[in-house]
């Protein structure tokens, strides 16, 4: 069953790992897939915080949209998926990167990962996206 707006959204605001797709740019290959933390609010737009120079980066870059998809199998198995057009990329703060750590890491480790990933990640961007199409289901337990 398709879940009501509020639930979607309410949804995509936990700190699920997403799955980014977006279109790879490369003749004969699939789109590019992989795991990612992802920010969202209720009503909002949705960001990413990624590397300058990688691949999904330079990829978005050039399709201009990507489309990301959040699941849980318990206690029920549900999704939401998300696509829309790329509003904003901006460089990343250590601030970005505190604010998406901290949805997903117990509060003891979130420094030490802050200043590990601060040094050794290189340069950052955030890139933001307005969601236009929604897809979400509820199929209950299996």
């Amino acid at each position: 069953m398709a879940l009501i707006r509020e639930e979607r959204e309410r949804f995509l605001a936990e700190p699920h790992i997403g799955a980014l797709a977006v279109e790879s740019g490369e003749a004969g290959r699939a789109p590019l897939t992989l795991p990612i933390w992802y920010h969202y609010e209720p009503g909002g737009e949705l960001w990413v915080l990624t590397g300058r120079d990688s691949r999904k980066h330079v990829a978005i870059a050039k399709a201009g949209r990507f489309s990301l998809m959040a699941e849980r199998v318990d206690p029920t198995v549900r999704y939401v998926s998300v696509e829309g057009p790329v509003t904003a990329t901006e460089p990343g703060t250590v601030a970005h990167l505190r604010e998406m750590s901290a949805r997903y890491l117990p509060a003891e480790v979130l420094e030490p990962y802050v200043e590990m990933a601060s040094r050794e990640h290189g340069e950052q961007v955030v890139i933001r996206m307005r969601p236009e199409r929604w897809l979400s289901a509820d199929m209950g337990a299996v």
